[in-house]
């Protein structure tokens, strides 16, 4: 599966080798991260949990994918990444199974949001862990964040959308 017209057609795994139900994102907003566990950015592992604590019954699912694109900042294995995120973070929103976001084996999650919502300059590439995409409840993607912009800055924009 390559070429995906919106996020329901995605067909990704989470941590523990489980397919995730992109169906069930419908009617939802939905944020998806790149995370990466040892990057100047991870503590905003923080603020995503306490948006995913604070809106996860108003219908926001966030989405974190790791990815070890950037400076080889999530070298671990599957039960690393989760373990950290557990230990340190206390994440209970899904991670992703470890995916590229940038290059030929990009992730076909990634081809698409990227398509859809290009960065600065109509770049395409994803620039650093941490990058966020948001989704509405119709499935498109509404904005792109920079790493730099942390889910309190953000948090206005997801409660517009739900």
């Amino acid at each position: 599966m390559n070429n995906i017209e919106n996020l329901y057609q995605v067909e990704l795994s989470d941590l523990k080798g489980q397919a995730i139900d992109f169906n069930s994102y419908k009617g939802k907003v939905v944020l998806i991260v790149n995370t990466a566990s040892k990057c100047g950015f991870t503590p905003q592992y923080e603020g995503l949990e306490k948006l995913h604590q604070e809106y996860k019954d108003k219908g926001l699912v966030i989405l974190g994918t790791p990815c070890n694109q950037f400076g080889k900042q999530e070298p671990g294995s599957t039960n690393e990444i989760q373990e950290f995120c557990q230990v340190n973070y206390g994440v209970s929103f899904t991670i992703s199974e470890k995916l590229d976001v940038n290059g030929g084996n990009a992730h076909p999650l990634y081809q698409w949001l990227k398509k859809e919502k290009p960065g600065l300059l109509n770049t395409e590439a994803v620039k650093w862990n941490f990058t966020k995409f948001l989704i509405d409840k119709d499935g498109n993607v509404v904005k792109r964040y920079a790493p730099k912009d942390t889910p309190e800055s953000i948090e206005e924009h997801i409660k517009n959308l739900l």
